[in-house]
C-alpha cells in the first residue's frame, strides 16, 4: 500500500469527510502510524494506519461509516514535535510521504516542557555562545575557579537492594554541591543509571580489560574491575547532554536506554543501537561495599564527540 499524501481527500464506506491535513510517524519503526483527517471546520481526528483500506494518488480509503470517525481522538497539537524540530536516524530511507507538516509524538515525560518556549530559549543560547570568544578573556578571569582540580570524591547514592533484575537500567537520583565562578555555592539535582550486569553485558561493557579513570594530569583516579557485576552511567547522553530513560519497547523486543530529545537508542551495555551519538554511554567509577551501598564519583563528560573528553 502506498504511503498517504498530505491533502489527500479522505473517504469512509458511506462519504467523504475532509482531507489528510498531517501524518503522524512512530519514532521507532520510522513508519506512518497516524493520519490526521480533518477540514470542512471539523477537529482532525488521529486515525490508525490499521483503518485506512486502501491508497490512491489522491483518495485514502477507510474502512468505517463517517459516523465512526468520533471514536477517534482529536489531534493536541502540543503533544507532537514536527520532523523539523527533532532528529530521527534514517528517516527519510523509511518516509516517503509528500512534503509538509509531518509529526512526531512528543514524549509523555517531556510533555510539562512547552515547546515553543525550550527552542526560543535554545536560539538565545546559541547566540549568547557566538558572542562568547569576544568576553573569554574577561570570563576566564571571572570564573578562575573552574579551573580547580576535578573532585574526585566517592559519593553515596544508594544500595543495591533497589536493583532486582539482571540488565535492567535503575535510575538513582542524588544531590551534589557545586560552586561556579564567585557565586555561592549551590546543591544541585543530579542522577545516574546502574544495573547489575550479566557476564554478557559485563563483557560488552569491559572488553574482557579493567577500566582505568584518570584526571585531567594523567594520574590513576580509580580502577573498574570487569568481574564486577554493577555497572554505572553518567545520566547525561553523550550526544547533546539530554536526559535520556529506560524503556521497553515492544516493537524492538526488548529494554533499552532512549534519548526522547533526539532518539539516540542504547542497549543495556551503553552501546549506540541508533541515532545520533557519537559514542556509547559514559561508565563512571562505581564501588559497592559488603553492605551493598553504592558510591561513586560524579563525572562528566564533553557531549557531542566520539573521544570521551572530562569536563566536571
Amino acid at each position: 500500500m502506498h504511503q498517504p499524501r498530505l491533502k489527500s481527500k479522505v473517504r469512509c464506506t458511506d462519504r467523504e469527510v475532509g482531507e489528510i491535513t498531517h501524518v503522524i510517524v512512530d519514532p521507532l519503526s520510522r513508519e506512518v502510524s497516524h493520519i490526521v483527517v480533518g477540514g470542512n471546520g471539523a477537529a482532525g481526528r488521529q486515525v490508525p494506519m490499521s483503518e485506512v483500506q486502501s491508497v490512491a494518488e489522491n483518495l485514502v480509503q477507510l474502512r468505517s461509516a463517517s459516523s465512526a470517525l468520533a471514536q477517534f481522538p482529536p489531534l493536541k497539537r502540543d503533544e507532537f514535535v514536527t520532523t523539523h524540530e527533532v532528529e530521527i536516524a534514517h528517516l527519510e530511507d523509511h518516509l516517503h510521504v509528500e512534503a509538509g507538516e509531518v509529526l512526531v509524538p512528543l514524549p509523555s515525560l517531556e510533555r510539562n516542557v512547552p515547546r515553543r518556549t525550550f527552542f526560543t530559549n535554545l536560539t538565545h543560547a546559541i547566540g549568547a555562545l557566538v558572542a562568547l570568544p569576544m568576553a573569554f578573556p574577561v570570563l576566564k578571569y571571572l570564573m578562575k575557579p573552574m579551573y580547580s582540580p576535578f573532585d574526585n570524591a566517592w559519593l553515596k547514592i544508594g544500595n543495591v537492594s533497589r536493583i532486582k533484575a539482571d540488565d535492567v537500567g535503575v535510575q538513582f537520583k542524588y544531590k551534589k554541591k557545586v560552586k561556579e565562578a564567585f557565586m555561592p555555592e549551590a546543591e544541585v539535582d543530579k542522577n545516574v543509571w546502574i544495573l547489575k550486569a550479566s557476564p554478557a553485558v559485563l563483557e560488552d561493557v569491559y572488553k574482557g580489560k579493567d577500566m582505568e579513570f584518570h584526571d585531567q594530569n594523567g594520574q590513576l583516579v580509580w580502577t573498574n574491575k570487569k568481574d564486577v557485576p554493577y555497572v554505572v552511567f553518567s545520566g547525561k547522553c553523550p550526544h547533546l547532554g539530554c536526559g535520556y530513560k529506560w524503556r521497553k519497547v515492544p516493537k524492538l523486543g526488548k529494554e533499552i536506554f532512549l534519548c526522547p530529545c533526539h532518539l539516540s537508542i542504547y542497549d543495556p551495555a551503553g552501546k549506540v543501537l541508533d541515532g545520533p551519538a557519537p559514542r556509547p554511554l559514559d561508565p563512571l567509577p562505581i564501588r559497592v561495599d559488603a553492605g551493598g551501598n553504592i558510591q561513586i564519583i560524579d563525572m562528566e563528560f564533553k557531549a557531542g564527540t566520539k573521544a570521551q573528553t572530562r569536563i566536571v
